[in-house]
């Protein structure tokens, strides 16, 4: 009870003691110096703890620049990152769309080219239409052509029997055989090498289709002389030779120096035909002079 009414007495008497009594009122400062900082210190304190909230600001302004400047350089290198990604992607998609169009453009171009096999196979199947029905028309030819020279072979008994016996009179039953008793008179007489040549015509060039084409060629002196040694020849035998010549030199590439027929039998209109060709024609081998 005592402390309490001391305490009350303090609050209500000493302020106005403090007020009128100067050495009570520094006596009461002393005690509060124990205990409280004065002013001055107080006020330095007071700027120190300014001066580091001022410090903090500025080291955390500082930090938060930084923080922001080095967010904002990672923003640019993200955003020139995700450019370069976007250009490498548009490149590669340009690129893609390069390669599609190219492949669109090869598949047209494949297209085009089956439509033309396809042209093409069927243009070769008409052809080979074409020539089966041809095959068959020369078969058809040929058939009447054998039933021909049956009928002939019957009218014409005694003509072939007058022709065996000028073939006798040369020694000579068979064609072949008087080509080669011919060309043996000329190896005799002319100190030269009589070749008999046999080629296949694929294309048809002599006889109108494939068939086998024999000729007798003398090379003397470097000379090409290409010779048809026959018993008898027409007119139509004639153009043959022609034909077997020009065939001859295309395939070998060489031009004939002179062109010889040798038959004791050779009918005007052959002799007609030779004269057109530049073809000299002997009824016999005694007949030529020199080759």
């Amino acid at each position: 009870m005592i402390v309490e009414d001391l305490r009350n007495l303090l609050k209500t008497e000493l302020p106005e003691a403090i007020r009128d009594n100067p050495e009570l009122h520094d006596w009461v400062l002393q005690i509060g110096a124990r205990s409280f900082a004065d002013r001055v210190d107080t006020d330095k304190r007071f700027d120190q703890v300014l001066d580091e909230l001022k410090r903090d600001r500025e080291i955390q302004s500082r930090r938060w620049e930084e923080q922001k400047a080095d967010w904002e350089r990672r923003w640019k290198e993200q955003n020139l990152k995700s450019d370069r990604h976007w250009e490498g992607n548009n490149r590669r998609w340009e690129e893609d769309d390069r390669r599609w169009e190219e492949n669109d453009r090869r598949w047209e171009e494949n297209d085009r080219r089956w439509e033309e096999n396809d042209r093409h196979w069927a243009e070769n199947a008409r052809r080979w239409e074409e020539n089966d029905r041809r095959w068959e028309e020369n078969d058809r030819h040929w058939e009447e052509n054998d039933r021909r020279w049956e009928n002939n072979d019957k009218r014409l008994g005694r003509i072939e029997r007058s022709l065996g016996a000028m073939g006798a009179r040369w020694g000579l039953k068979t064609e072949n055989s008087f080509r080669k008793g011919l060309a043996g008179i000329l190896e005799e007489n002319f100190r030269v090498k009589v070749l008999n040549v046999n080629e296949y015509d694929e294309e048809g060039e002599v006889f109108g289709h494939p068939d086998q084409i024999e000729l007798d060629i003398i090379i003397k002196n470097g000379l090409l002389l290409i010779c048809e040694l026959k018993s008898s020849v027409s007119g139509a035998d004639m153009y043959i030779f022609q034909r077997k010549v020009r065939f001859y030199e295309k395939r070998h590439r060489r031009q004939a120096d002179r062109l010889i027929v040798i038959s004791p039998m050779i009918s005007p209109k052959a002799l007609e035909v030779a004269g057109r060709f530049a073809i000299s024609t002997y009824g016999d081998s005694s007949d030529i002079e020199a080759l």
